[in-house]
């Protein structure tokens, strides 16, 4: 017998058991996005990695940041050869150009070409459609309840 077995949680109130239902729907969710991004390298013909270093680029874009090669490396919690070679990749399928940046000239950014951003959103942008969609019927203080419900699983599960 599995020693965990008898450390497994078991719902003991209504609360535990909304808790519960909760923790299934982000299991749900995330089963969601992974079916998501697998078809979406499917059809953008990418590994995982390249369509999570252009989904790091376009969210950092629309923020106005610039992103380093070094941070790229961070995200994906990849070394830095593996980075190089990500890079390389993404350049000569014309999705990223690394440039100087613009405040330090020893410094390399990483930018999204046009390319990127056109394949990106032809394969993402019924998906967020869809998505916005879904939120239509939340009111302001509801989505900020999820947004405050979201960061605080996230942040959980990377401590």
């Amino acid at each position: 017998r599995c020693p965990h077995v008898s450390e497994r949680w078991m719902p003991q109130t209504p609360r535990d058991e909304l808790v519960l239902e909760a923790m299934e729907a982000v299991r749900a969710f995330t089963e969601s996005m992974d079916r998501m991004h697998g078809g979406v390298r499917d059809d953008m013909d990418m590994n995982a990695t390249d369509v999570a270093a252009l989904r790091m680029l376009i969210v950092r874009e629309r923020r106005g940041e610039w992103v380093s090669p070094h941070e790229i490396a961070r995200h994906l919690s990849i070394s830095t050869a593996s980075t190089t070679k990500l890079l390389d990749r993404l350049s000569e399928r014309g999705h990223v150009e690394r440039r100087p940046h613009p405040h330090d000239g020893r410094s390399r950014i990483v930018v999204l070409t046009d390319l990127a951003r056109q394949e990106f959103f032809a394969h993402f942008g019924h998906r967020m459609r869809r998505m916005r969609t879904a939120m239509a019927d939340f009111d302001e203080d509801e989505l900020r309840a999820v947004i405050r419900f979201l960061d605080g699983v996230g942040t959980a599960l990377e401590e």
